[in-house]
Order: C-alpha cells, then sequence, then structure tokens
C-alpha cells in the first residue's frame, strides 16, 4: 500500500492515457472532418459552375426547333461578305453564335447585328467586337429569334437547320421589305429560288433577294445589281 496519498504507477499511467488518447482522437476527427466539408464545398461548386457553364449550350437541344452552335468556317465567312458586295444598310445574324459574321460584316462598313438565345456567346462576342475595335458598329443581343421583328434590317445572315427553313422563310416573307436580302448558309429555303450562289459543299451559301421572291422590280439604298453567278 503507498503511503503519504501518493498515486501507483498503474494508476497515473491509465490517467495520463485516459487523457492524452481521446485528446489525440479529437484532434483527427477534427481534421478529418474539415478535409470532408473542404473536398463536399469543391465537389459542390464545381457541379454548379459546370451546370452554369453548360446549361445555356443544351437547353437548345430541348427545344422543338434546335439551332446548334457550329462555329462558321473562313470560306464560309468569306461567301456570305461575297453575297453583301455593293449592299448597303442594316445587316442582322440570326443565331449569331461567337459573333463571326457579325464582326465580318461591321469589318465591310455595315452596322450589324446579332442575336443569340446562349448568354455565354452573346458575352465573348462583345468582348471579340470589342478587341476587334468594331464594338460601336457590332452590337449582340440575348434573344429567342422567334420573337424578333427583322422588318428594319435590309441584309439577313442565317445559318440554319432543315428542321426551321420552312417556318423562318414564312416569318421573313411577312415582316422583310422588298429591298432586302436573305443570305442562307448550309441549308437553303425550301420552295425559293435563289438569285446567288456561291461556294460548294458546307460552304455553300445562297442569297435570295426579296423583290425577286414578289415578282418586284428592286429599289431602295440596299440594291445592288442582279446577277445570276458570283
Amino acid at each position: 500500500m503507498a503511503r503519504g496519498g501518493g498515486t501507483s504507477p498503474e494508476i497515473l499511467e491509465e490517467t495520463q492515457l485516459g487523457c492524452v488518447l481521446p485528446t489525440s482522437l479529437g484532434t483527427n476527427s477534427l481534421k478529418k472532418s474539415s478535409w470532408g466539408f473542404l473536398f463536399t464545398g469543391i465537389v459542390g461548386g464545381t457541379l454548379v459552375a459546370v451546370y452554369a457553364v453548360a446549361t445555356p449550350f443544351l437547353i437548345p437541344a430541348l427545344r422543338k426547333i434546335c439551332l446548334p452552335f457550329v462555329p462558321a468556317t473562313t470560306k464560309q465567312i468569306a461567301n456570305v461578305v461575297k453575297m453583301l458586295h455593293c449592299r448597303r444598310g442594316s445587316l442582322v445574324d440570326i443565331g449569331s453564335g461567337d459573333g463571326r459574321i457579325v464582326i465580318a460584316a461591321a469589318k465591310e462598313g455595315f452596322t450589324a447585328v446579332g442575336y443569340e438565345l446562349n448568354p455565354w456567346l452573346v458575352w465573348y462576342s462583345r468582348y471579340r467586337a470589342w478587341r476587334e475595335g468594331v464594338q460601336d458598329s457590332a452590337k449582340f443581343y440575348i434573344s429567342d429569334l422567334w420573337k424578333v421583328t427583322f422588318s428594319q434590317y435590309s441584309n439577313v445572315v442565317i445559318f440554319g437547320v432543315p428542321q426551321m427553313m420552312l417556318r423562318l422563310k414564312e416569318k421573313l416573307a411577312l415582316e422583310l421589305e422588298d429591298d432586302a436580302r436573305v443570305i442562307a448558309c448550309r441549308f437553303p429555303f425550301p420552295g425559293w429560288t435563289p438569285d446567288h450562289v456561291t461556294g460548294e459543299g458546307v460552304d455553300t451559301v445562297w442569297a435570295y433577294d426579296i423583290s425577286t421572291l414578289r415578282g418586284k422590280r428592286p429599289q431602295g439604298p440596299a440594291h445592288t445589281q442582279s446577277v445570276t453567278q458570283m
């Protein structure tokens, strides 16, 4: 039996272990918990960012008529510019994507506007226009093409898909003035005979003068002399 109220070595050891062991376990548990919260936060933030970026690209695919974003090639842009030769007035690109056509038209002296449903592409197009120094004559707006009236434009450019061309043809025929020209890329308008065709394959571009489609003599500042081949 120990004297003087002392504690036996066995009890002392148990007491020390009893104090140290739980503290060590608590520290490790806290560290694991912190890492768990950090990992969860990173994964959650990544998923939110991916959702925010991807949603504007995926939502159009769920629409009845989908107009996917496929960048115009250098040759397609050149063919569109060729169809604008001697033309004047304002220009609109329906489904302007990353703004290539609008910017190219602005560099040719046109007041050009692009309508695009994807906000990321609209913001990027505005940046590109600023970088190219044509931000004053190249404008971009977030909008559904079916909710826009195109009567104020003399030149209309569309990179369409077959599913939309018939409905869009009817809309443009109703809204555009006689001196307007419609330039279709990749796919022609069904039932319309083009005034001009240039390029081949996926780079083919068709130009339709509304005055010709209506059987009227072209008039107005946007008129250009008719040629059968460009």
